[in-house]
């Protein structure tokens, strides 16, 4: 029996459609069971997170060597079939040769979608300077185009993480990076209504990524309503998983008491959600 399974340039199709309009969300797997999972409550594409995956390999975010990144993009589209979008950090390079040679190696593995961050990882100077920046963004997208063309380009602009919550600098960077060949624009730690709806503006017709990574009175009618294009919630489910499990482990640890199983997911429910799974698989 032939497989009804996607192939990478459909999946990157059905990424494109996306983008063009209405709204959604594109929560962040760390491991193969996250995803197939989320791909079983219906989302519509998945994104990586570089956190997530470092911390469930014992390294700090920004911790892991290019390989692991590309192996973890390997696996990650193999899982499911959904679009995947790879957070690929700053582009394990600083210069734009070395940032063509780690998009051509994520393309490789099939991502459907690829981000590159401005953010340096130099706390004296977090940010390249805005013509860097953009030439590792040109760098990007040739490497994509030599590659055929359909993976989307994501443009980062990191200042509102890196301690410059500056709007007017937010702005043109994404601008500039729209200009150099971004399909779509992200700039994570927006969180007032008024500079997600300044940014939107002023990006247009270009699609916004906006993260939720905290708890949050916006809905996703809210963010609709202000003209986002895709929301990602990064290493926020990660964390999320990362809690209960310490919660849980302390109260063991320092006070020898097991109420902490109290909030876990039944085994049962587990094991028929992936016995299900793999026969959909099949």
């Amino acid at each position: 029996m032939p497989s009804s399974h996607p192939s990478i340039a459909d999946k990157r199709r059905t990424f494109h459609e996306l983008h063009k309009k209405g709204c959604f969300v594109i929560p962040n797997p760390w491991d193969v069971g996250s995803a197939r999972f989320l791909q079983g409550l219906g989302f519509q594409a998945l994104a990586t997170t570089s956190s997530g995956f470092a911390w469930s390999h014992g390294h700090p975010d920004n911790g892991i060597t290019r390989d692991m990144a590309v192996a973890h993009l390997h696996e990650m589209v193999a899982a499911t079939d959904l679009p995947i979008n790879a957070d690929f950090e700053s582009g394990f390079a600083a210069d734009p040769a070395g940032v063509a040679e780690s998009v051509r190696l994520a393309v490789e593995s099939g991502v459907a979608g690829l981000s590159i961050e401005d953010s340096t990882g130099n706390a004296a100077n977090p940010l390249f300077d805005t013509d860097t920046a953009v030439a590792r963004m040109r760098a990007a997208r040739g490497a994509i185009d030599k590659a055929g063309g359909d993976t989307l380009l994501v443009g980062r602009a990191e200042c509102f993480l890196v301690g410059r919550p500056d709007l007017d600098e937010t702005i043109a960077r994404l601008k500039a990076y729209a200009q150099a060949g971004a399909d779509c624009l992200y700039a994570p730690g927006l969180r007032k209504r008024e500079q997600i709806a300044a940014v939107v503006t002023a990006i247009a017709p270009k699609p916004f990524n906006l993260l939720v990574g905290w708890p949050s009175d916006l809905t996703m009618q809210d963010i609709a309503a202000l003209g986002v294009r895709r929301v990602s919630v990064g290493g926020a489910l990660a964390r999320s998983a990362w809690g209960g499990f310490m919660r849980t482990a302390r109260l063991i640890a320092e006070q020898g008491r097991f109420d902490g199983f109290a909030d876990a997911a039944p085994g049962q429910e587990l094991n028929a959600f992936f016995r299900d799974d793999l026969k959909r698989r099949a």
